[in-house]
């Protein structure tokens, strides 16, 4: 081992406070990038649901066609 103790591990030579503050802040922060794309994820699933299931539900619209297709003339003059 390339320490003697637990605490020379702990330190690391005077260096111990910001190697493990790195890596404190590098779990913190991937733990928060997690939970914020899940949190995204299932806001967007819900939106996503909600207008499928509102599709249907306005009035006249399942009559009416997606898109409507008309022939432009076109002169040649």
């Amino acid at each position: 081992m390339a320490f003697d103790s637990f605490s020379a591990f702990l330190t690391m030579g005077g260096h111990g406070p910001y190697v493990w503050s790195s890596y404190g802040a590098f779990f913190v922060l991937m733990a928060a990038l997690m939970i914020s794309s899940l949190r995204r994820r299932r806001a967007m699933l819900d939106a996503c649901r909600r207008n499928f299931m509102c599709q249907g539900k306005e009035p006249g619209r399942a009559d009416r066609p997606a898109a409507t297709f008309t022939r432009v003339e076109v002169s040649q003059d």
